[in-house]
């Protein structure tokens, strides 16, 4: 390979410094990463190695003389005691060992010990304490100065208030998000159509910043602590100094351990490399020290590393590869889930061919094609999804997503009410949800079989003996009798339970349908008020819109459903195999002294569970919903009240306690 002269040095050098700008503004500032952490590593790493070889082109604005990204706008900023330089990464056992001989060479026929600790990814804070309390919790920001976010980080509950020392005492940590915290959060803003957090360090970092600390303590971050520094005193150790923050009362990580040699901490670098996914947190690697603090103090720093510690990375949870299709993934509750289809790519050691794409809007939104190069993550939970497109590498040939209009699997066409984000399949007796759909009509709530259970139901799918869900009606003692741990008499009494029941009120079968959105109690307000499903099938949106509890989405799921002819024909088979469609009056208004009445129940009841509050209610006419809306009429609030008891008290809704709800039913 031909040498490079200085001039092609300079412009590769130059090229290199404006692609690195271009991608950390794409990254911290954007929020819209066009390549890989691993491809922006590769890219430091080629620059450090260029300015190592030529020193005399090195300019004081290079990323490699920078320590991270700008302060965030929004919050005061505030300098640093003490610089928060970043970690040098390795990502190999040998750059490891180049690290070690560094350490070695500098400080010549010294027992060298280490500490490594897992390196959490998320994001990094110091908090200052005077006089024993809390006063200040700043960012790292760029290393120099960060944000003060002292009033959202005290929402973070590990994260001590005092502490037993009047010294002046930093303690420097990292803030980082639970996985299941950051599925919650994702899930929640799925349901209100916000974008997605691309991973839990984005969530964390998304969340520390937020101007309503209410809000912050709402995602539940956590942090945990591995450097301390006393104002006019040196730790003798890391070690010394991991064991005083946790008496002084910190969250440590448990899992850090002293290593006597570079076996040790190869040893535990490989172990987590396999134990990663069996923690409830997000690591991307170990940060290994030199133990004593004098052997690191005396060590130093380069112009941007401190030469007594090294990240020592894992391989990378992401990768971009080439999205060949995208193709319809029927749920369980029918929903059809876009699935993106990959040229198979390795990710922390699993090739990954496929990947989630959640909804036609998040697709639309994020503007992924099919053809595009896409990058992929797999981090926390165990499906990868798409971050986004590099849109800037597109040929052209590219081709949008068009959303599904009927289901890929059993062909009914897709329905997409105005208030979600994704399309359904609305046939029960779509194979790819007739278990759940068995199961759930099968249920005590509903048509109340019992002895049809997960285990009997997925054999009566595998022999075939089932394929819709009239098909249970048809059943024999002789089909059941020659199923595992089915004899004589446990097919005998399936076969009378099935029978049975046919005689359920038609509120118990409406809602063992499962039709979108129509609860258990809406499904009895229906058939009490039409008397007989036929009839109800026949009922208009208008007419549905006016009885109570029934709104334009619960009308309009069911003339969807009672239009499928797939679905109409379902009923004729239930009502030819002797099911009753009709329902009993309901009792006159003079045994609902509730009705039209609105509650809403949260937090822990004393003297009865949620579902026997919820039937004392509906009992007496009340309706209970899930929501607190302005057409709650009250609130049952019992121990450990969250959000509810605060948007009930904002919308001046009656809250009553445990007690008085007692005394209202009586």
């Amino acid at each position: 390979m031909k040498a490079m002269g200085r001039s092609e040095i300079a412009a590769t050098i130059a090229k290199l410094r404006a692609d690195i700008a271009y991608h950390e503004k794409k990254y911290y500032l954007d929020r819209d990463p066009q390549i890989s952490d691993a491809e922006f590593d590769a890219l430091m790493k080629e620059l450090r190695r260029l300015e190592d070889q030529h020193p005399e082109l090195i300019v004081p604005e290079s990323p490699t003389r920078r320590v991270g990204g700008k302060p965030a706008e929004g919050f005061a900023p505030v300098r640093h005691r003490l610089p928060m330089l970043s970690l040098d990464n390795v990502y190999s056992v040998e750059e490891f060992e180049e690290f070690d001989g560094r350490v070695r060479r500098l400080l010549p026929g010294r027992a060298i010990e280490y500490v490594a600790e897992l390196k959490i990814d998320g994001l990094s804070v110091s908090v200052l304490y005077r006089e024993g309390r809390l006063v200040q919790a700043v960012t790292r920001g760029d290393g120099i100065r960060g944000d003060d976010v002292t009033g959202n980080a005290r929402t973070i509950k590990s994260l001590p208030l005092s502490i037993e020392d009047r010294r002046d005492i930093e303690v420097r940590g990292e803030v980082y998000l639970p996985f299941a915290s950051f599925r919650e959060i994702n899930k929640a803003r799925e349901e209100r159509e916000e974008p997605l957090f691309a991973n839990p360090r984005n969530a964390a970092a998304g969340s520390i910043r937020l101007l309503d600390p209410r809000e912050v303590a709402a995602r539940r971050l956590d942090a945990f602590f591995y450097t301390l520094l006393v104002e006019g005193e040196e730790v003798p150790s890391q070690w010394d100094g991991l064991q005083t923050l946790k008496d002084l009362g910190f969250k440590i990580n448990p899992h850090s351990r002293r290593c006597p040699g570079t076996g040790e901490v190869e040893a535990y670098w490989r172990e987590w490399i396999e134990k990663r996914d069996t923690i409830e947190y997000d690591v991307d690697g170990v940060v290994i020290k030199v133990n004593e603090t004098a052997q690191r103090r005396d060590l130093g720093f380069t112009a941007k590393f401190p030469r007594g510690a090294i990240s020592f990375k894992f391989p990378a949870r992401q990768a971009t590869t080439r999205l060949r299709d995208i193709i319809i993934q029927v749920g369980r509750t029918g929903a059809l889930t876009p699935v993106a289809v990959l040229e198979p790519v390795k990710i922390s050691g699993t090739t990954v061919s496929r990947a989630t794409l959640h909804n036609e809007d998040e697709i639309r939104r994020k503007d992924i094609r099919v053809g595009d190069i896409v990058l992929v993550e797999r981090s926390g939970d165990v499906i990868p999804r798409i971050v986004g497109p590099m849109k800037e590498r597109r040929a052209g040939s590219e081709t949008e997503f068009i959303p599904p209009v009927r289901c890929p699997i059993c062909g009914s066409r897709a329905h997409r009410a105005e208030d979600e984000v994704v399309s359904r399949c609305e046939n029960p007796s779509c194979p790819a949800k007739l278990r759940e759909s068995l199961l759930h009509f099968a249920g005590r709530r509903a048509m109340d079989i019992e002895g049809l259970g997960e285990a009997l139901v997925d054999q009566l799918l595998e022999t075939k003996l089932v394929r819709s869900l009239p098909d249970l009606y048809a059943l024999s003692e002789a089909d059941l009798a020659g199923l595992e741990r089915m004899g004589p008499k446990s097919a005998a009494n399936l076969v009378a339970g099935i029978g049975q029941s046919k005689a359920r009120d038609a509120g118990r079968l409406l809602f063992g349908l499962g039709i979108r959105h129509v609860g258990e109690k809406t499904a009895r307000t229906l058939a009490d008020r039409y008397g007989d499903i036929e009839a109800l099938a026949s009922a208009s949106e208008e007419d549905l819109r006016l009885i109570e509890d029934v709104g334009p989405v619960v009308a309009e799921s069911l003339v969807f459903f009672f239009r499928q002819p797939e679905n109409l024909n379902l009923l004729e088979k239930l009502k030819a195999a002797g099911l009753n469609f009709r329902s009993e009056r309901k009792e006159p208004e003079s045994g609902r002294p509730l009705a039209g009445k609105t509650f809403v129940l949260t937090g822990t009841l004393r003297g009865w569970t949620r579902e026997e509050a919820r039937a004392a209610l509906e009992a007496r006419g009340a309706a209970v919903t899930d929501a607190v809306s302005k057409k709650t009429s009250y609130l049952v609030a019992g121990a450990e009240a969250g959000s509810k008891l605060e948007k009930a008290r904002k919308l001046g809704i009656a809250v009553i306690s445990e007690e008085e709800l007692a005394a209202l039913l009586s």
